[in-house]
């Protein structure tokens, strides 16, 4: 009998287990509170979102006991990276300036030495950028013209990578580096941009146009097509000087408002934080849509650095409305920079970083900021990205001090995992540390693999080797507790060849995978995620987009999904496609929305 008791409550548990997650209510906290309704843009009533948390699958995920692992994937790569861009030709794009001397990466014998405009026209036998294989870890050089330092970027429709100004000759620059050419080098505009643009932020658009807004002494935006001949246009934005720390004198900037947070909203508007107060605006116009309350606690942006993300978009086949929210963490006091920075004072006081996050719904109808769990150690300069499962993962950054040369300590060696809809108390998890201090001019970037690269880190105005924090020339690979060796069978397969690799706006789409078992996936314990993969500087990543697309069917191998419905959602280009089997991402590949 007792047997029998036994073998039939074996057999309704996963069932109970299953009803329990379908049913659970829609949640943004962990479960005590329902979702905001939001403004569907119709002026008539809210109406309630549905990117609030709730389970991904229909019965528990893997919670693996792996706490990540970092291996040396290149001991020099010869160049430092200030500013980086996976392509989907496999490449990894990083560069610095070429203002500010050599570069660890001497031009090989022969190779003709290009003329710098920024270094008295003299030529330059130094590489101040690289294209980076991931796959193999070899790299090859490329060419700047007009010093890239401090710029921003983003991907055009293509695959092509745009570069968006910097200082000096290249502050109104544009550089495109072509996605179909494995062996191309930049192409470049000198003075093509309305306004100087160094340390701005990229935003695209629905159409595949970027937004290039901000920069040092630039209170504008203007809008970049993907193409290099245009007419440029420039918009004032009075709220880029409204949020600027007035500067202690000539030569001597704070701003706190650089590298401004940018995020495409589902309405088509542009969430734009400054320093610490947000907007959203209309691009084609300017004009300002919505004010949000200040963010207590300090600064956000450049120098102060903290991170921002846009979580993910998750999607219905019937396209509900979908409830944006982002979340901003770390940075530091206001007056962090001018307590430590050389211009500033003599005797450097490094003030500890900030630890709290804050979210926000922007097209809720009552957007307030919601105060998240602290991160488990202060951070400034750390980088926020998504991981293939819809996770994230906090990661470089220093405990103490700004942005800057030589303006931060106490490097934070150790990643966390943050999980927004876990419960309150359950959403960082502190994983294995790093032996590399990355702070300043550090990047990284989610790979195809699942992995993540790692790269960059230069505190000091010229390469400097021979001090505590040196500038950092070796490349990382960072594998995430996802791929805990003990999980190995329970990752995914993609078939490419029986995958469309095309998704268009609205329609259905095939997926062809398995568990690498060879065994067959099941309606819901499996996920799409489909990322746009960013430019990564200064803590930000520009353009970080991950899109959820709705599942209608799994069977005999085939899951069938439903493209996003438009360029507001998921803006026309290349996407990395995972698939997640209970949370554990396999490989993804390469495919295109248009």
């Amino acid at each position: 009998m007792a047997s029998s008791i036994k073998t039939v409550i074996l057999f309704l548990l996963p069932l109970l287990l299953a009803y329990s997650v379908l049913a659970a209510p829609d949640i943004t906290d962990g479960g005590d509170k329902p979702g905001p309704e939001i403004d569907d843009g119709g002026g008539d009533k809210p109406v309630p979102g549905n990117n609030d948390g709730a389970s991904d699958y229909a019965k528990p995920a893997f919670e693996p006991e792996f706490m990540g692992a970092w291996v040396i994937d290149n001991p020099n790569a010869g160049v430092a990276a200030m500013q980086l861009q996976l392509m989907p030709n496999d490449q990894i794009v990083w560069f610095d300036t070429t203002s500010l001397g050599a570069s660890g990466y001497k031009l090989p014998e022969g190779t003709p030495c290009p003329i710098n405009p920024d270094a008295n026209n003299q030529p330059d036998c130094y590489a101040h950028g690289i294209a980076y294989d991931w796959k193999t870890s070899k790299y090859r050089p490329l060419t700047l013209q007009g010093d890239a330092w401090c710029s921003s970027g983003n991907l055009w429709p293509n695959g092509n990578l745009m570069a968006t100004g910097g200082t000096f000759s290249g502050d109104k620059a544009i550089r495109v580096i072509a996605n179909d050419d494995p062996k191309g080098d930049f192409t470049t505009k000198i003075g093509a941009l309305a306004d100087t643009r160094w340390y701005s932020s990229n935003q695209v658009l629905p159409d595949g146009s970027s937004v290039v807004l901000g920069g040092r002494d630039s209170y504008s935006y203007e809008i970049v097509p993907p193409q290099m001949e245009f007419k440029p246009k420039r918009f004032d934005l009075p709220f880029m000087q409204q949020t600027t720390e007035p500067p202690l004198g000539p030569g001597r900037p704070v701003e706190n408002n650089l590298y401004p947070f940018l995020f495409l909203l589902p309405d088509g508007n542009i969430f734009l934080f400054a320093n610490n107060r947000a907007i959203t605006f209309e691009p084609a116009t300017g004009k300002t849509v919505k004010e949000f309350p200040v963010l207590p606690g300090g600064s956000r942006n450049y120098p102060p650095s903290g991170s921002a993300a846009l979580f993910p978009l998750k999607l219905t086949a019937d396209n509900a409305p979908v409830i944006p929210e982002i979340v901003i963490c770390g940075g530091n006091q206001p007056n962090a920079y001018e307590l430590v920075d050389a211009r500033h004072v003599t005797e450097k006081q490094f003030l500890p970083a900030l630890q709290d996050c804050n979210r926000i719904q922007p097209m809720a109808a009552d957007a307030a900021w919601i105060p998240e769990q602290n991160m488990p150690s202060p951070r400034t300069m750390g980088d926020l990205i998504h991981l293939a499962n819809g996770d994230m993962l906090m990661l470089n950054g220093a405990k103490k001090g700004t942005s800057g040369w030589e303006d931060a300590t106490e490097a934070n060696l150790t990643p966390v995992l943050y999980t927004p809809y876990k419960p309150m108390g359950q959403r960082f998890k502190e994983l294995t540390p790093t032996t590399i201090a990355r702070m300043y001019h550090s990047c990284s970037a989610l790979l195809p693999d699942t992995r993540v690269l790692v790269a960059g880190s230069n505190m000091h105005q010229f390469y400097t080797f021979d001090t505590e924090f040196p500038t950092e020339l070796r490349v990382e690979k960072f594998s995430p507790p996802y791929l805990d060796p003990a999980l190995e069978t329970e990752r995914t397969q993609i078939d490419p060849a029986n995958t469309d690799a095309v998704l268009k706006y609205g329609k259905p789409f095939k997926i062809t995978a398995a568990l690498m078992e060879k065994q067959p996936l099941v309606l819901g314990e499996v996920k799409v995620t489909l990322l746009y993969p960013p430019f990564t500087t200064h803590g930000f990543s520009q353009n970080q987009r991950m899109i959820v697309p709705a599942i209608t069917s799994v069977e005999n191998g085939v899951i069938t999904a439903v493209a996003p419905p438009s360029g507001q959602i998921a803006p026309p280009g290349y996407y990395i496609m995972f698939v997640s089997h209970l949370g554990i991402p396999g490989a993804g590949i390469w495919v295109h929305i248009d």
